[in-house]
């Protein structure tokens, strides 16, 4: 079967708008899901580092502007803080509350059982191939998008 450029990319978009979708999502949006899995997991680590919103920006691809509306709704939701530093009154450090935590815990516990009902479908010697499949499309993904 020959495959073009617009099978893949079709398959793509099939993809992400079934992953980024708001019954995927659940109670939190696509990218606050996404920021409070990089500042949770951050914090639950033995060495937290401090993560400012142009951090979260390279880590997600999510535009500057649009990571400032989410942060900001975050912060009314009590979800996040921010710290300005001390050493450098620019720079304004982001925290996830853990006081919150159970918010982000029962949606990724729900993505998680989601996963893996598709890994049970897929198999797991085949779930092996899209995780490697997936890390190379992302690894690849960087260095022609960038």
């Amino acid at each position: 079967m020959d495959i073009s450029s617009d099978d893949v990319l079709n398959a793509w978009l099939r993809l992400t708008t079934r992953i980024n979708n708001p019954r995927m999502a659940g109670e939190l949006p696509y990218n606050e899901l996404l920021i409070c899995g990089i500042l949770y997991r951050n914090q639950k680590s033995s060495k937290p580092e401090y993560l400012t919103a142009t951090d979260l920006c390279g880590r997600t691809r999510i535009l500057k502007s649009q990571m400032n509306r989410t942060l900001n709704s975050m912060e009314k939701k009590g979800l996040i803080s921010r710290t300005r530093s001390r050493q450098d009154r620019r720079q304004v450090y982001i925290t996830f509350n853990m006081e919150r935590a159970e918010i982000y815990e029962k949606e990724h516990a729900r993505i998680l059982s989601c996963v893996d009902m598709l890994l049970e479908k897929v198999g797991r010697e085949r779930a092996e191939e899209v995780v490697k499949l997936f890390t190379l499309i992302s690894d690849m993904a960087d260095e022609v998008i960038e």
